[in-house]
């Protein structure tokens, strides 16, 4: 299974064509295709306070929908706490919500499928960067 971050979400949703090529990879490579709940949360809320159109609205929640959705459960939030203080002691700053979604990722053994640079910083944590 491949955990899809939000940056790659919202970039399929915008129709790159790069990213279009790797989602067909994935789903002809991969068992199946998750998200994290933390990006579930962030994707909608783009989506809510953006100008879509309920059709496009639409199209985001069928999105949602496709995937498996990896809880923030105890478990991943340990492991997010972990990687918290992991960074907080190195001196760097990642974003709350991108630690909740490392936390579920790792926590879940999967790989995560993102541009954000941040996620490289963080050890143990697996990343396909496009």
């Amino acid at each position: 299974m491949t955990c899809l971050e939000t940056t790659f979400l919202i970039d399929l949703l915008r129709g790159d064509s790069g990213v279009q090529s790797l989602m067909e990879e994935l789903e002809r490579t991969e068992t199946s295709l998750a998200t994290a709940a933390p990006s579930v949360m962030e994707i909608w809320t783009g989506a809510l306070l953006s100008k879509f159109t309920d059709k496009e609205k639409a199209k985001v929640k069928d999105l949602i929908l496709s995937l498996i959705i990896l809880p923030l459960d105890e478990k991943s939030s340990i492991e997010a706490g972990e990687i918290a203080a992991d960074m907080a002691q190195k001196g760097i700053s990642i974003d709350p919500v991108d630690l909740m979604i490392a936390g579920v990722v790792r926590a879940n053994g999967e790989k995560l499928v993102t541009r954000d640079q941040d996620y490289a910083k963080i050890s143990g944590l697996k990343v396909l960067k496009y």
